[in-house]
């Protein structure tokens, strides 16, 4: 089925999943980083490390959006080019930074807020780029290059664990990317599958949930070396490249006609904020040393009647154990 004869409600929908994408992992990266800061630092490759993180509530809401995250995006991928949802991700940064300063108090410094904008403007360029259109399927020779992939990640990840502060944050962070980049190429063709019998015993089904779970545990591990912004951005910046590549010369990516130069700017400009706030971005955590948990009880207290729904329970009680911990 060609691009031109999908209907006009379901080329809409993946528009509103891709915002709708972008502010659940905002949220999420907010959560999970508040959570990593309070949990014992690894200096080991241990899957553990996510079982001490779902001990926290704060985790597991934040697991929650990226959850939902997740499966907006891997519905936005249905019609939507990789380049555009995948870098599309890096665009929760902002919303985390927002949250993050309005709630935590987090201080940006004004490098940070103006590779912020630059991030806006390169997403922006794609959004007006890309031209949905459904996917191609994956062969055998993608299918183990999938599976290879995971085991690469997974070694590297080994050594990496042993990295601190920020060099560890962008390493680990890189290699999350990395297998959500790869859960990300494995979700677009099986986005299109037509039933749930073929969902289900598609080999691209399980590659995605490996991918997703090591790049979890490795999105953990370099949340608590330091910098929420330079963990996050290291992620999306090693996994919009390979994901784009792959997507425009094996999946049948398309960009409008005419506005090849506008994708080509958009994305650059996109990967250098992501890059560049992998340099300048400080440790959000420990900026403002001990006075940073009577920062959040004070600014979580004031802010919380502005979320929704369980979100601003959420955020009281983050408050009230803080100042239990302080105490």
């Amino acid at each position: 089925m060609s691009a031109t004869l999908y209907p006009r409600a379901v080329v809409s929908s993946g528009w509103c999943f891709l915002a709708a994408m972008i502010i659940a992992y905002g949220f999420a990266n907010l959560l999970q980083s508040v959570a990593a800061a309070r949990t014992t630092v690894h200096h080991s490759f241990d899957p553990g490390l996510l079982l001490r993180l779902a001990g926290h509530r704060t985790y597991l809401l934040g697991l929650g959006c990226q959850v939902g995250g997740f499966v907006l995006a891997f519905l936005a991928r249905r019609d939507l080019p990789l380049f555009l949802v995948q870098a599309s991700m890096a665009a929760g940064l902002g919303v985390t930074a927002f949250l993050g300063v309005l709630l935590l108090r987090w201080r940006l410094p004004r490098a940070e807020v103006v590779l912020l904008v630059l991030l806006v403007v390169g997403i922006t360029g794609l959004v007006l780029s890309a031209r949905p259109a459904p996917s191609r399927q994956l062969g055998t020779a993608g299918l183990v290059t999938l599976a290879a992939a995971f085991g690469a990640i997974a070694v590297l990840g080994f050594f990496a664990v042993r990295l601190h502060g920020a060099p560890g944050s962008v390493a680990l962070g890189s290699l999350a990317g990395l297998a959500f980049s790869a859960a990300a190429v494995a979700a677009r063709p099986l986005a299109s599958t037509d039933s749930a019998e073929e969902f289900l015993g598609d080999p691209l089904l399980y590659l995605l949930v490996a991918h997703s779970v090591i790049g979890q545990l490795l999105l953990g591990l370099a949340m608590q070396r330091g910098s929420t912004t330079a963990a996050v951005a290291a992620m999306d910046a090693a996994g919009a490249v390979p994901a784009a590549i792959i997507g425009l010369l094996l999946l049948g990516d398309q960009i409008w006609p005419g506005r090849e130069w506008l994708a080509t700017a958009g994305f650059l400009v996109t990967l250098a904020a992501v890059l560049g706030l992998t340099r300048y971005a400080e440790p959000q955590h420990q900026h403002a040393g001990t006075g940073w948990r009577e920062q959040v009880v004070v600014s979580v207290g004031r802010s919380s009647s502005a979320l929704p729904g369980r979100v601003s329970a959420q955020a009281a009680s983050i408050g009230v154990r803080q100042r239990a911990t302080r105490s």
